[in-house]
């Protein structure tokens, strides 16, 4: 049997609230390979985090050069456990501009990390003539689907490969050459099915595992790995178009948002699409059949705490307890009021079960040890 516990008793102190959309200075500078809509982006917490990203040099097997790769990393390192954020299908590591000042505010060595393929990474492609016709390309797109297909213009030079073991392999060799010691791993939505994945092929990294609204039962992008790439454009020109996030924005959020609000995180959450090599790492990611895990989800040897948002309009929360009842050892929460994406709609609780959760297994350990010592 399992028990599905209610989070009613939470500190509401992050709920997020609206803000009016009103020009703002900063003394600091953006990173100067973020896109300059960055500029528009109002929202403050979001600014400070975009303040934050980095990029650090990762070594692949599939690339002779290292692969610049973004992310947010701690102002200190600690001796603790470090948490180690992913992010959900298509997104980036501003998809934690709320809950990551939070979880280094209670102490976390904090990680936010872009997947290879999404993010602002550096993966080439930076032909000016190849970045205007992208852009035309996606402008005409909102008018008439055919002249996309069409008038589909990308460069010659080689993109790495985004498909899942390429991502794998670019994550563990962040992690090796950085973090270096066993960490809390935290995926939302897509990002539950990439630490699945991760965790089960290099378990020595992961201590345990936090899955958030886990998209992890699709059967990889299905149909879609079969499409004509003139087509496979198109689509995901759709997909970063402004009127479509602006809908999943609205389905992602279980409460009521100023039209300013939602605008705004529209705009964070399609910035890095406009990265000019986005719409060729998204057509290989698509292509190569993405992530198809319920087979791995049996062999994750570590502790994980499942979060599940009340309201989610995306996955059922069926799938949760079935993820709960298919993982051998987890627990399973859930916070009311509450869509698809808690760590940004309530960040505040997500991180108080991390800490609950992470403190909870400190002291079961220090228990162990001083019993073995007795």
């Amino acid at each position: 049997m399992f028990s599905l516990s209610l989070c009613g008793s939470v500190n509401t102190k992050m709920r997020i609230k609206p803000f009016n959309l009103v020009p703002q200075a900063s003394s600091h500078s953006f990173p100067s390979f973020l896109p300059n809509q960055v500029h528009r982006i109002q929202d403050p917490l979001a600014r400070k985090l975009a303040l934050r990203i980095q990029r650090l040099p990762v070594p692949v097997r599939f690339s002779e050069n290292p692969i610049m790769s973004s992310c947010v990393k701690p102002l200190m390192q600690r001796k603790e456990t470090p948490v180690v954020l992913l992010h959900g299908f298509d997104s980036s590591c501003l998809e934690w501009r709320y809950a990551y000042p939070l979880l280094e505010e209670s102490g976390f060595e904090t990680w936010a990390i872009d997947i290879l393929g999404w993010g602002f990474s550096d993966l080439g492609l930076f032909y000016y003539l190849a970045y205007c016709m992208s852009v035309l390309t996606s402008f005409l797109y909102h008018f008439f689907v055919l002249f996309s297909i069409f008038f589909s213009f990308y460069p010659s030079e080689k993109l790495p490969p985004c498909d899942v073991v390429s991502k794998r392999d670019h994550f563990y060799q962040f992690w090796k050459s950085y973090i270096k010691r066993p960490m809390i791993l935290v995926g939302p939505s897509l990002g539950s099915a990439v630490a699945i994945d991760f965790a089960v092929n290099y378990p020595e990294a992961v201590e345990k595992l936090v899955l958030i609204d886990a998209s992890v039962y699709a059967e990889g992008t299905g149909n879609l790995a079969t499409l004509p790439k003139a087509v496979a454009y198109a689509g995901v020109n759709l997909l970063k178009s402004f009127p479509l996030r602006l809908y999943v924005n609205y389905l992602n959020a279980s409460t009521n948002k100023s039209f300013g609000t939602t605008l705004d995180w529209t705009n964070v959450g399609r910035l890095h699409c406009l990265m000019p090599w986005w719409a060729d790492a998204t057509v290989d990611f698509m292509t190569s059949g993405g992530y198809n895990v319920a087979s791995l989800i049996g062999k994750v040897k570590q502790k994980t705490l499942i979060i599940w948002g009340e309201n989610d309009l995306i996955i059922s929360n069926r799938l949760a307890v079935q993820l709960h009842c298919e993982l051998p050892d987890a627990i399973i929460r859930q916070i009311p009021n509450c869509g698809h994406l808690p760590h940004v709609e309530r960040p505040d609780s997500v991180v108080k079960l991390i800490v609950e959760f992470v403190q909870n297994q400190s002291e079961i350990k220090k228990l162990s040890l001083c019993l073995s010592q007795v």
